[in-house]
């Protein structure tokens, strides 16, 4: 098994143990013990869950890179991007709807997730050729995580086969970034705040002694 299948089914195997348990009680050696996976090779690779996460938002990541088009406009190239996001977020639909309901009391976790959300959205922006460096970057990639939050709540609630809902979410909330601050379009006004919260890259954080 090369190191990338064992990455995906460890990381299936956590989510899906978060599914059926909550985020808090899918550890790593449960998971790995569950799926017959080796647990030096777990403990080499994940020495916690929040290693799961990091590596599971990288890998969307890649999926939504892999998928990057030079055609369109910015908010085309955008819309593209998170829905392929999404998509690898649905692959571990149950374990993720899991962690989204753990992060509001769990204040460690969302500080986590926020710091590498933003780093995959500064990641779009820039594949969606918006240069997002400098103090203007920053007010670009806090625009682009109100967007990215309001929709993951739509994400969650929606059942849909084909991700509908999330689809007309995310293109009504790009269409109001881009109307209302001008951020999305090249204004200089400032992008609208973020909510608090939410959703999966470096650096690694510090080991969880009670998962080992």
């Amino acid at each position: 098994m090369t190191d990338a299948e064992f990455d995906t089914a460890l990381i299936t195997a956590v989510f899906r143990m978060a599914g059926a348990l909550g985020w808090h009680r899918a550890t790593v050696p449960a998971a790995a013990r569950e799926a017959g996976l080796p647990l030096a090779r777990a403990r080499e690779r994940f020495p916690n869950r929040a290693s799961v996460l990091l590596r599971f938002g990288r890998l969307a990541d890649q999926a939504a890179l892999e998928s990057a088009t030079t055609e369109g406009t910015v908010r085309d190239k955008l819309f593209d991007l998170l829905m392929s996001r999404f998509e690898a977020m649905q692959a571990q639909r149950d374990g993720m709807r899991a962690l989204l309901r753990a992060v509001p009391f769990d204040p460690p976790l969302a500080a986590l997730l926020a710091c590498a959300t933003k780093r995959s959205l500064r990641w779009m922006l820039q594949a969606a050729g918006v240069p997002a460096t400098g103090l203007r970057g920053s007010l670009e990639v806090r625009g682009l995580l109100a967007v990215w939050l309001w929709v993951t709540r739509a994400w969650e609630k929606d059942d849909s086969a084909d991700l509908s809902g999330t689809m007309a979410a995310l293109d009504t909330a790009l269409a109001r970034a881009e109307q209302a601050a001008g951020w999305l379009a090249g204004g200089r006004r400032e992008a609208p705040e973020p909510d608090a919260s939410a959703v999966v890259d470096e650096p690694p954080p510090p080991e969880d002694p009670t998962e080992e």
